[in-house]
């Protein structure tokens, strides 16, 4: 299991895959899934790795055994619209409504997907609190309250003799964290972007997982 690090004096412990784990509260966070990305531009003509969706769900079952999670906190835009729950294939709508059913399933509404997942199971709602967090799809710089979110897709960009390296990242600050998109061919914002910048709400540090290492850079 990954290393721990202390936030809102809890203990969580960051995955490779781009979950958060909470081993106090047997809950496992991901935000920003986009199930069904492939097909919804494939409507419009732009082909994507047809398979995203089934990787993800692969991941995202592989990480709840591993932890062994009780509950399971989807921190919005779960799917990339609102019809998504439609296009899924069967097998898939199969395996979410069993882990629906087998987990205490929180559905975070985002912005892409609203409500569209209550049709699987599972509990849905605009915000959510467990213990001393307040979790929401997008962070709010105005409250104080220790917050998980994600919406952002943040990365770490080093820039270095004219090369770009990114890395997904978790963005900590002092009231804020803002986790990686945990769907597959999701993309990221850089962490100096003034929009991530202004909704960490201060100072703030990137946790980037590299194996069984967590590193940390300092942002802004």
């Amino acid at each position: 299991m990954s290393v721990a690090f202390s936030f809102a004096g809890e203990s969580f412990q960051p995955l490779p895959c781009g979950a958060l784990w909470w081993p106090a509260e047997q809950t496992l966070f991901v935000a920003d899934l986009h199930f069904e990305k492939a097909s919804h531009f494939a409507r419009k003509g732009w082909l994507l790795p047809p398979h995203a969706t089934a990787d993800t769900l692969a991941n995202l079952i592989a990480a709840v055994e591993t932890t062994g999670a009780q509950r399971l906190v989807c921190l919005g835009d779960s799917f990339h619209d609102q019809a998504g729950p439609e296009r899924l294939a069967p097998e898939t709508r199969r395996a979410l409504m069993t882990m629906t059913r087998s987990l205490d399933w929180w559905w975070i509404t985002g912005n892409h997907d609203e409500d569209a997942a209550a049709v699987l199971g599972g509990r849905v709602m605009a915000e959510g609190r467990i213990g001393p967090l307040v979790l929401r799809h997008e962070a709010d710089p105005g409250d104080i309250t220790p917050e998980l979110s994600g919406h952002f897709h943040p990365k770490l960009v080093i820039r270095h003799r004219g090369r770009h390296i990114a890395r997904r990242c978790i963005a900590h600050s002092a009231t804020k964290l803002i986790l990686p998109a945990y769907g597959a061919f999701t993309g990221g914002l850089d962490l100096a972007d003034p929009a991530v910048q202004a909704a960490l709400a201060g100072p703030a540090t990137a946790l980037v997982m590299d194996g069984e290492r967590l590193l940390r850079f300092p942002v802004g």
